[in-house]
């Protein structure tokens, strides 16, 4: 399953041509509130250029890059937690993504209204929270009812957690997101609530070409902000993408020089929501084909193999592991092998980003 990061903002913030230029997709883009409906999805490659490497060094059939799912989830407005605007439809299609790309308009351009009437991207920003937050409360005051009730029972367990929903609900009152909340909430009760404002954030401030390799005063105001809340901020460009989306290799990386930058938003994207979810990717390669797998940081090698397919996982037996480094340096597996740089690993053994992995397993 794709990790799936859904784009959020006020409407006509660039969400839907960022999502256009992202994942070539087609999403409807019009100048005009809600032009975005139901949510569109797409599923696009992550870039690695290890995994193109390894397939040429093997003579790869194919090349099997891990993906990302982009998910362009209709703009709201103030009173969306009450079902204003489409904010019914905005939320619920919230709770179903890991992570939230909030897209902040930090570009000026009379051709592009703007709902609030003008660029400010901190209000902006406040706007959508503040939603996010008003429909938890409303989870917390429901879920909170339920403990209150259950925990006339005299049990010390439910009484501890109906103590704690008041807990993380006077921390959202005071305008705080859950997820800057760390109480000691069973964490299967925690997942089950499915608080919006427990999603990890990527704050992405949308500039212009001419801002994007050091930003400007808007975007510096977003990146003050999601320092204070211990999110992630990335510069991009929708107009850029939408630009380096209509060009070959050779023609992107140049174009990408002449701003002054070495990689696309989308790979800035991407390699924040794998460091904000703590992902690691390793590879696997053959004659038939060279791919690329995501886990989590710390998952173990059964783990690590489960992923290719159950059996393995549930018949793991070792893993032979080659630091991508090594893999290059000595042309392969086999003179990695002669090098004494391939090692065997066990169950206890934790995946590093780039390990080269085959596994052997008994089913």
């Amino acid at each position: 399953m794709a990790l799936s990061v859904g784009l959020v903002g006020l409407p006509n913030v660039g969400k839907s041509t960022l999502f256009n230029a992202l994942s070539r997709a087609g999403a409807e883009a019009a100048n005009f509130p809600f032009c975005t409906i139901e949510p569109n999805v797409g599923v696009v490659p992550v870039p690695d250029v290890r995994l193109t490497t390894l397939a040429q060094m093997a003579s790869s059939q194919r090349t099997v890059p891990t993906s990302m799912r982009f998910v362009d989830i209709a703009g709201l407005v103030e009173g969306a937690s009450k079902g204003e605007g489409l904010g019914n439809q905005f939320l619920a299609h919230i709770r179903e993504v890991d992570a939230i790309c909030h897209v902040v308009r930090c570009f000026d351009d009379p051709d592009v209204i703007h709902v609030r009437g003008g660029i400010d991207p901190l209000g902006d920003i406040e706007i959508v929270e503040t939603e996010l937050l008003l429909k938890d409360l409303e989870t917390l005051e429901k879920r909170g009812d339920r403990s209150r009730r259950a925990a006339r029972s005299g049990d010390k367990a439910l009484q501890r957690e109906a103590d704690l929903i008041v807990e993380l609900t006077r921390h959202l009152e005071d305008g705080h997101p859950a997820r800057s909340w760390h109480g000691e909430l069973d964490p299967s009760i925690r997942r089950e609530l499915a608080l919006l404002s427990d999603k990890p954030v990527i704050f992405a401030a949308n500039v212009a070409e001419a801002d994007l390799a050091s930003g400007n005063a808007a975007s510096a105001l977003v990146a003050a902000r999601a320092a204070e809340r211990g999110d992630e901020v990335a510069l991009v460009s929708a107009r850029v993408e939408a630009e380096l989306a209509e060009l070959d290799d050779a023609e992107r990386s140049e174009y990408l020089a002449s701003l002054g930058v070495d990689s696309s938003g989308l790979q800035r994207l991407i390699a924040t929501a794998y460091r904000l979810l703590g992902l690691v990717t390793f590879l696997t390669v053959g004659p038939q084909e060279a791919r690329a797998w995501t886990v989590a940081d710390g998952a173990t090698a059964p783990q690590a193999a489960g992923t290719i397919h159950t059996d393995f996982e549930r018949g793991f037996i070792k893993a032979e592991v080659i630091a991508y480094d090594d893999y290059v340096t000595h042309g392969g597996e086999a003179g990695a092998r002669d090098a004494g740089r391939l090692r065997i690993e066990g169950r206890e053994y934790r995946i590093v980003d780039g390990d080269v992995v085959h596994f052997r397993h008994n089913v």
